[in-house]
């Protein structure tokens, strides 16, 4: 019977084998995997897609196996899941995907701080050998912490609050990679997030708030606590600006954020839409906020030429901006200092919900206030119900039930 002829897509070739030195017989298959888009970064920096054909090229020692490789081949280029093999490194996809992101400078960095673990470890690794094994060894050692950052500094230990993301973000950009045809799949799905645990948020009482207060008027940064205890964010108050501020119709327009980015402080737009708002001033507020304005004045013409930009309301003796960080360090010293328990900066906004919602404010109208996007979240994260309500609560009950049993 007459030998079956090979189709056009193998050739059988004469090669010298680099063991023996001796020539052998193989059987090379050549298959037109059709085309593919490959990310290309443009002189601006910007991204786009690049077109190009693409062969897939075997050799074999067998006929058989270069036939059963050429069948399994057109099927998947048929069935439009064949993914040709792709030099592209971990740190160039990275690189690319960042560089295609629409968003926020401050969004963007954030991204790129994320990114920053796996790129330290796998970045000249094609990403087409990242495996499942080499996320969770990375998983397991931004855990442990001790990872190098620098040649001088290590990194701590990271929490699910920061893995869960970082991963979250490693799957967009390998999810980008299977659309594009460079992937067979998105190994970081295949990756166990870390079970969140949420940080217990504590409250001052209304006395503790007032001990606060009071001691506040005695702290050169003492309108940012009036500010914090009015329920703003960290970044909110960094960020808040004298042109923010209208004292004399007693409002105040929240609309920048100063956050901290991979240990730098970078100004920007608010968290979300919902976040600008504009927050009528108490007189408390009001007073601390001129007497604020008056300190500024001072020092500025003390410092004089040396004087800063002194345009954000909470800044230094010199008119510059503090890092997000260094105002978390002052809070927690002030804590200390007035005598009140030491909660987190973050939980000083908690107060502000939660003693509003206890003076029976609409959870609609804290919403609006702490700026966030729908009054679930509100009820949900800020309404908490410290013990001394709480026991209230009991003896109302209590009361119920002394009336039930006469």
């Amino acid at each position: 019977m007459a030998r079956n002829q090979l189709p056009p897509q193998i050739r059988k070739i004469s090669v010298t084998d680099r063991r023996t030195a001796k020539e052998v017989v193989r059987y090379q298959v050549t298959v037109d995997a059709g085309t593919r888009e490959v990310p290309r970064l443009r002189p601006d920096g910007s991204t786009y897609l690049h077109t190009t054909r693409s062969q897939s090229r075997r050799r074999f020692d067998t006929e058989k196996d270069a036939r059963a490789y050429l069948a399994r081949v057109t099927d998947e280029v048929n069935r439009g899941v064949h993914v040709s093999g792709s030099t592209l490194s971990v740190d160039e996809v990275c690189e690319a995907w960042l560089a295609g992101r629409r968003v926020r400078p401050t969004t963007k960095n954030a991204y790129r701080h994320a990114l920053e673990p796996l790129r330290q470890f796998h970045g000249a690794m094609p990403v087409q050998r990242l495996t499942k094994g080499h996320l969770d060894s990375l998983v397991t050692a931004l855990a442990a912490g001790g990872t190098p950052m620098t040649p001088q500094s290590v990194r701590r230990p990271w929490s699910p609050q920061s893995i869960n993301p970082m991963l979250n973000i490693i799957s967009a950009v390998l999810t980008d990679l299977v659309k594009q045809g460079l992937l067979v799949r998105n190994v970081a799905l295949l990756v166990d997030r870390l079970p969140r645990t949420q940080p217990q948020m504590r409250t001052f009482s209304v006395e503790e708030m007032r001990q606060m207060l009071a001691f506040a008027q005695t702290d050169r940064v003492g309108h940012a606590w009036n500010l914090a205890l009015s329920g703003l964010r960290r970044g909110e108050i960094c960020g808040l600006r004298w042109s923010d501020v209208d004292l004399d119709a007693g409002v105040m327009s929240i609309r920048n954020n100063r956050v901290s980015v991979a240990g730098q402080a970078v100004d920007g737009l608010t968290k979300t839409e919902r976040s600008n708002r504009d927050l009528p001033l108490t007189p408390v507020l009001t007073a601390a906020l001129i007497a604020a304005r008056e300190r500024q004045d001072l020092e500025s013409a003390a410092a004089g030429a040396n004087y800063g930009p002194g345009t954000h309301i909470v800044c230094d003796v010199l008119g510059h901006a503090y890092h997000p960080d260094t105002l978390s360090n002052f809070w927690q010293t002030a804590c200390k200092r007035a005598g009140v328990p030491q909660i987190r900066l973050h939980d000083a906004r908690h107060t502000c919900a939660t003693l509003m919602h206890l003076q029976n404010v609409p959870i609609a109208v804290i919403s609006a206030w702490l700026g966030h996007a729908d009054s679930a979240f509100t009820m949900r994260t800020y309404a908490h119900a410290p013990n001394d309500a709480l026991k209230i609560a009991a003896q109302s009950l209590q009361t119920m039930s002394d009336l039930h049993g006469n």
